[in-house]
């Protein structure tokens, strides 16, 4: 067979031989290939064509799938794997030379970017990097850029910001939030020591007890009274401590 035309299509050639049949190629495949105008090729050659058209075709994908950001080796095969891509381990061994595959790199990226754009946790960030399949040498190496004081200001950041619309008890706050920072990955020791020193704002509190104590006062007076409010306040989250102490103040 011989190549009567090679034409430029956009990003690939049209390559057109005298049987009539035409081939769109890669630019590097064509290159690779050392194809010419009016070059004679065998089938045996033209099979390698398609065979490293098809390779460059689907190195082009993978390539366009990292420039968007920085991928793991087990993102890329699962990404190969799901498009059932052939020479998915030539592909991995070319990217790995040209060092485009680099898991110790992906795993300092993927947390610095969750320490300075997320609320995430160590823990959380740890699963992500095992889920990634990233070797536990690069996942610790990465981590200890999570310091303990930045732990600390996040922790403290997610508290406070939670402080300005809470309309819990102390007792409901502190659970819900405690569980909220659990599941981001926080270490529940640094969840306890910050959340034993926070202040709830009493006035907020007292507030809904007063309502609670108004509306229950029209039905029920003296001990009932107590009883009622006592239950009712318990169901809400009020503490022994705060429940007297209203009490004592408010209730004659």
């Amino acid at each position: 067979m011989k190549i009567l035309n090679i034409k430029k299509q956009k990003n690939k050639y049209q390559i057109t031989l005298d049987n009539n049949e035409k081939i769109s190629i890669n630019e590097h495949a064509l290159i690779n290939t050392n194809i010419l105008y009016k070059k004679n090729i065998t089938n045996k050659q033209l099979n390698q064509i398609k065979e490293e058209n098809s390779f460059y075709d689907n190195y082009d994908k993978v390539l366009k799938m990292i420039n968007r950001k920085i991928r793991s080796q087990y993102e890329i095969e699962k990404f190969l794997l799901k498009n059932e891509v052939s020479n998915q381990e030539k592909i991995i061994n070319k990217l790995k030379e040209l060092n485009l595959i680099n898991d110790e790199l992906f795993a300092e990226s993927f947390t610095n970017d969750k320490i300075n754009l997320t609320l995430d946790g160590p823990y959380k960030i740890k699963k992500q990097l095992e889920d990634n399949h990233i070797d536990n040498l690069y996942i610790n190496q990465a981590l200890s850029n999570f310091t303990q004081d930045k732990i600390d200001q996040k922790i403290e950041k997610i508290i406070q910001k939670k402080l300005k619309t809470n309309n819990d008890t102390s007792y409901i706050f502190k659970q819900k939030t405690s569980m909220y920072l659990s599941n981001l990955g926080y270490n529940s020791s640094d969840i306890y020591n910050h959340l034993n020193n926070i202040q709830i704002d009493n006035s907020k509190l007292e507030k809904q007890m007063e309502k609670i104590y108004n509306k229950l006062k029209i039905k029920y007076d003296g001990y009932t009274l107590q009883n009622k409010l006592k239950q009712k306040l318990y169901s809400k989250g009020f503490t022994t401590e705060e429940i007297n102490n209203f009490i004592q103040k408010t209730v004659h």
